[in-house]
């Protein structure tokens, strides 16, 4: 049992802390929260943490494919590649597109931010290669012992760590717009901003490799 308390404590602190640096995920949270509503940003994160505890689980699977072949990281590293450098265009074309408007009550379907939230989730690549990373480290120190109770709570810390970010992120950007609207008019030049660095960061990972 107190393998499982502290498998699930390392587990629910890696997610947390990557999911903490301003991002695609937790900048769409804040910005479909700021957008759309503080539920439809909570629903967004939900979406999220669906997908990365699908990816943790996937991660689990093929943890030891992926040490025994690590030509497959470097594929899955140019595939995120294009990946940034589509977002950073396309959030950039966007705010240079984006016209002041009236404020106004969206009706929007909590079902779409739920799937928008599983679908960026899904494009996040890296995700992956990070958990099966954390998976062989955790397997080394003996905190995983990849039974059916070690996989679930794995899963669970992985997807909750993620949530609890994102949750952050939609409360206090939401907050922050009831009194100041600077955050929605220029959201989509930060998330430009940051796929970006994260190309130039993974172009130097590949280069590195």
């Amino acid at each position: 049992m107190t393998h499982l308390l502290i498998l699930f404590f390392v587990t629910f602190s890696a997610a947390f802390m990557a999911t903490v640096p301003p991002g695609l995920l937790n900048m769409n949270a804040a910005k479909t929260s700021v957008e759309k509503g503080k539920l439809n940003g909570i629903i967004f994160s939900l979406g999220v943490s669906t997908m990365i505890m699908l990816q943790a689980y996937v991660a689990v699977l093929i943890s030891k494919y992926l040490h025994n072949h690590p030509e497959v990281v470097t594929v899955l590293l140019k595939i995120a590649l294009v990946v940034f450098a589509f977002f950073a265009i396309y959030f950039f074309v966007l705010a240079r597109r984006n016209k002041p408007q009236k404020e106004k009550v969206l009706n929007v379907s909590k079902k779409n931010s739920f799937f928008k939230g599983v679908l960026l989730a899904a494009l996040n690549l890296l995700t992956i290669p990070y958990y099966s990373g954390l998976n062989a480290m955790w397997k080394a120190s003996g905190w995983i012992k990849f039974e059916v109770s070690d996989i679930l709570i794995f899963i669970l810390a992985a997807g909750l760590g993620t949530f609890t970010v994102l949750y952050l992120y939609t409360i206090y950007f939401y907050k922050l717009e009831t009194k100041n609207n600077t955050f929605s008019r220029n959201s989509n030049y930060i998330l430009s901003g940051l796929m970006s660095l994260l190309f130039v960061v993974t172009l130097v990972r590949i280069f590195n490799s």
